[in-house]
């Protein structure tokens, strides 16, 4: 229980904190930590891990997020933010596919339940080990640091004072990806949180100032996946609940209203 509360606190952190990173370093509102194939990356490697016993499951979405980071950095290098994202989607289209061909050619359905399980994101962290949580926390931690370090540069750059270099550009985004896979590789992907949280704060909260929007993301972030963790747990009418299907009933309601009176 405690373990699950502390995945709900850090995905609640990471992947709202990796998202508004995302929309600062793009300059646009539509930057998600999952446009560059993140999430899909993540499914190919723990589907492989589950279908093939080769590694833990959380090993095997840590290493092919490890991958995607890897090769969306050297793009990062070569291209511009506009070809970044389209390469993104192509990317996370070709990944998501192999991950399907993976998944549809599973051993037997009990390999195919536990994977599904975990794609379902419901923080019940079933066979993660100590290491796995070690290496997830330390992930987090780098993340995180490195987001509060460049906190200002970031800041500077949305405001379009300052523009970072192609090099800048690829490590802050190694930085991201490091933040958001501590929770991914652990829980699954999670989605709405790192794209609409961040949008929602800005909305609220005016300030251009990123570490303002850390704060309340963080904060909305946490609180909607608390709230969609005890509604998965304790009234789910006898069904069994995802995670972020959960959520965006929950939270796409109250999304609505606030971007209508925003843009009243």
């Amino acid at each position: 229980m405690l373990l699950s509360l502390l995945y709900v606190l850090i995905s609640g952190i990471a992947l709202p904190v990796g998202g508004i990173q995302m929309q600062y370093l793009w300059r646009n509102q539509l930057g998600d930590v999952y446009s560059l194939g993140l999430g899909s990356a993540a499914c190919l490697g723990a589907a492989a891990a589950t279908m093939s016993g080769w590694c833990s499951l959380t090993v095997g979405s840590f290493v092919c997020t490890l991958i995607c980071t890897l090769i969306c950095f050297f793009v990062t290098l070569k291209v511009n933010t506009q070809q970044l994202i389209t390469f993104g989607i192509l990317f996370g289209t070709f990944v998501g596919s192999l991950g399907t061909i993976v998944v549809t050619n599973a051993p037997n359905g009990d390999l195919l339940k536990q994977y599904y399980l975990w794609g379902a994101a419901n923080f019940r962290l079933e066979g993660v080990t100590t290491a796995d949580i070690l290496f997830s926390l330390a992930l987090f931690a780098v993340g995180l640091g490195a987001a509060l370090s460049k906190a200002g540069l970031l800041t500077r750059h949305f405001k379009e004072e300052t523009e970072i270099s192609a090099m800048g550009k690829a490590l802050l985004l190694l930085a991201i990806m490091c933040l958001v896979t501590s929770a991914v590789s652990i829980c699954g992907p999670i989605g709405f949180i790192s794209l609409g949280v961040p949008n929602l704060s800005r909305l609220i909260c005016k300030s251009k100032d990123i570490r303002a929007h850390y704060l309340i993301s963080s904060a909305m972030g946490v609180g909607l996946l608390l709230v969609t963790y005890l509604v998965v747990q304790y009234v789910n009418f006898g069904i069994y609940l995802p995670i972020s299907a959960t959520m965006a009933i929950i939270a796409l309601p109250l999304m609505a209203m606030i971007f209508v009176k925003g843009e009243k």
